[in-house]
């Protein structure tokens, strides 16, 4: 076992990715674009052979078997460095953490590793039409037939389906049971028969996510994860590991901040835009304090801190593009963040739902009607 202390650990790996940053793609957050998975796969393949891939998973599976706050210094030494911690948030949190929580011996031993090492990528198959935020609402079906179970329904908003080996699955097993309690969870092969994958138009002209439509999909048994209509338990599991860690939260927001002030700087702003572009730097300013003082466990306040940062930077899009004046009406970055800003306020969880833990579990308000 390693005796390494984290700060030297975290020295090593700010000099290997100084040596190595060349090689990445740009820092796309959690999730890999589909134009960027190739690099994506590659800068994932580097950091497995130089060991900084599944700091905190077992040896045996590939891993590193260190403790998390080593896993906490890798992905804060990467947001300082300007690179992605990991090819895709699904692969190497969610489904690696279902797989590692709940997965059979025989599950571990086929995906745990290969994960680590880039040689699948995953994709997540959870929100529906009908069941965004109320993922409790899934209709996609899954008829258990013998040793295998029949899969219908569609999934939407899954990033990274057409490029994706495996998908992680979450599908009804039990009509009759309470909409939690009648879930399972499945790990799903991308390229079983029946699966069609249709990229989804947004109105910025790009394809960043895909709908999913599963009719007749054979899927053996065995690749139930968890409990028969259990999977609402370990969904819930899984989820809660999405949050990134608050080190590399402040890295990021002190960049915006950066990128906010430097709207200001020899523009001549006019006093309404001066006066927003201050009181959103005050906002952003009293965000970064907030995370600095929530410590290492997420609380209530991740909430306070997606639905307040997200409505900053939707606010950020409109200034930059009221500043642009008319060549915010022409192809470029302004009408891009523009067109683009209103998906933050439904990715990652939307700001109603947001608002609804605010008030329930913050301010002890009553429940919302059901």
């Amino acid at each position: 076992m390693s005796t390494e202390s984290v700060d030297t650990f975290r020295a090593r790996a700010a000099a290997w990715l100084a040596d190595n940053r060349q090689h990445a793609p740009r820092d796309y957050g959690a999730i890999c674009p589909p134009d960027l998975v190739t690099e994506g796969i590659a800068w994932q393949k580097r950091i497995f052979e130089a060991g900084f891939a599944g700091l905190h998973w077992p040896a045996e599976f590939g891993g590193q078997g260190l403790s998390p706050a080593f896993h906490g210094a890798w992905v804060e030494e990467c947001a300082k460095a300007g690179v992605p911690p990991v090819l895709n948030m699904v692969g190497l949190v969610l489904a690696g953490g279902a797989v590692m929580a709940f997965g059979t011996p025989e599950q571990k031993a086929q995906h745990l590793r290969a994960t680590l090492s880039a040689e699948v990528v995953w994709c997540q198959l959870f929100s529906e039409p009908g069941a965004g935020s109320d993922l409790g609402s899934l209709s996609t079906r899954a008829d258990r037939d013998g040793d295998r179970f029949i899969i219908n329904g569609q999934k939407v908003w899954c990033s990274g389906g057409r490029c994706s080996d495996w998908g992680i699955l979450m599908a009804r097993t039990d009509f009759e049971a309470k909409k939690h309690e009648g879930i399972s969870f499945f790990l799903i092969p991308m390229n079983l028969p029946g699966i069609e994958v249709r990229p989804l138009k947004q109105m910025t002209g790009e394809s960043e996510f895909d709908e999913v439509f599963f009719t007749d999909v054979e899927l053996p048994a065995e690749n139930l994860i968890g409990p028969l209509h259990g999977g609402w338990g370990v969904g819930m599991a899984v989820l809660t590991n999405e949050r990134g860690h608050i080190g590399a939260s402040v890295i990021g927001l002190e960049r915006r901040l950066e990128s906010m002030a430097a709207l200001g700087r020899g523009r001549g702003l006019e006093q309404p835009q001066r006066q927003d572009l201050v009181s959103l730097l005050s906002k952003g300013t009293a965000y970064k304090a907030m995370a600095q003082t929530q410590g290492p466990v997420a609380s209530t306040a991740s909430s306070l801190m997606k639905l307040g940062i997200t409505e900053m930077m939707f606010d950020v899009s409109m200034l930059r593009a009221d500043i642009s004046g008319a060549d915010a009406m022409l192809e470029g970055p302004d009408a891009m963040g523009m067109l683009s800003a209103p998906g933050a306020r439904i990715a990652g969880g939307s700001s109603q739902v947001q608002k609804n833990i605010i008030g329930e579990r913050l301010l002890g308000l009553p429940r919302e009607p059901k």
